[in-house]
């Protein structure tokens, strides 16, 4: 009979973890955490609002830009509050219900900004591969379908997850390794076989960031074999530069999450410490760094930005 009762029974809420061994430090980790947040914001808010303003910009390769921004932004606002609750207030607690939907959101996101990162590859390789056809393969009805596709694929593939998760029974402990909600983190406190659970998210990451990244691997194998059939050496710099980027924003993105997915399936004699601050590298450092590297290595977008500061400036002091 007992079983039969913990068979339907959810803890009403989670227990978040912050950093395991710095709890009197979180009053000056707050403040640092508070700034990474303030920055993944404002650096995304201006990278979408000067493609937005300026005309110039209106063309495929900043609108992927902008997707890649949105998808940052959607990131960082999941995580906030339960980041914040934590660090600045010290609340731990969240509903269960609460749990899930900010587990679908973040791997939504997640998915979003691996499929954003696709087409900003297919879109060097048509205009490194081809050039004179760029502007005829990539227009802007191509943009638009691509992020319809993009957009359906995450939310209909983690759509199922927190359905999944919420048949479980949850009647031991009730607290996370991280400071915000996590699949394969909620999914390890259940008291049932999650078999299921394993194998579609298995089946999920696959389709997403599987199969996103050999597309990626095979997109840049086309762009070398471009790149070696142009003749002069300062042509080939010219045309690797123009993905100097889009490299970066892959290595920022798939890095923490290939180290984070290896850590949860084969770290667990690792300290709490090394999941945690893998897991808040893998939410934190895409929305701070993207902004960043796109800024400093994209000529149009550092000269508009620029233009835009001095223009500001210009009307505050008049």
């Amino acid at each position: 009979m007992a079983d039969n009762n913990h068979s339907h029974f959810q803890h009403p809420y989670f227990v978040l973890t912050g950093i395991p061994g710095l709890e009197q430090k979180y009053y000056w980790i707050a403040f640092p955490l508070g700034a990474i947040y303030v920055i993944a914001l404002f650096g995304n808010g201006v990278i979408i609002s000067t493609i937005k303003s300026e005309s110039s910009l209106h063309i495929p390769m900043y609108y992927f830009l902008c997707m890649l921004a949105l998808a940052d932004m959607g990131l960082t606002l999941c995580t906030l509050p339960s980041m914040l609750g934590i660090f600045w207030f010290n609340y731990k607690s969240i509903a269960f219900d609460s749990c899930l939907v900010q587990m679908y959101f973040i791997h939504t996101f997640s998915a979003i900004e691996s499929g954003v990162l696709v087409a900003m590859a297919f879109d060097r390789v048509v205009a490194i591969w081809n050039p004179l056809r760029y502007g005829t393969i990539i227009t802007n009805g191509v943009v638009c379908r691509a992020g319809t596709v993009i957009l359906t694929r995450a939310v209909c593939v983690v759509f199922p997850v927190p359905f999944l998760i919420k048949r479980l029974p949850f009647y031991h402990s009730n607290i996370l390794s991280h400071s915000f909600c996590l699949h394969q983190d909620v999914m390890r406190l259940a008291c049932a076989s999650t078999r299921i659970n394993s194998l579609y998210g298995l089946i999920a990451v696959i389709f997403t960031k599987g199969s996103d990244s050999l597309s990626i691997l095979l997109s840049y194998v086309f762009i070398l074999r471009a790149v070696m059939a142009i003749a002069s050496g300062e042509g080939r710099l010219k045309a690797l530069n123009t993905c100097v980027s889009h490299i970066c924003a892959v290595l920022i993105f798939y890095v923490p999450l290939i180290g984070l997915s290896v850590i949860h399936r084969f770290g667990k004699h690792l300290s709490p410490l090394t999941h945690v601050l893998m897991a808040n590298a893998y939410l934190l450092v895409p929305p701070v760094l993207n902004p960043v590297v796109y800024t400093v290595k994209t000529k149009e977008m550092r000269k508009k930005i620029i233009q835009i500061f001095v223009q500001t400036k210009i009307t505050a002091e008049g």
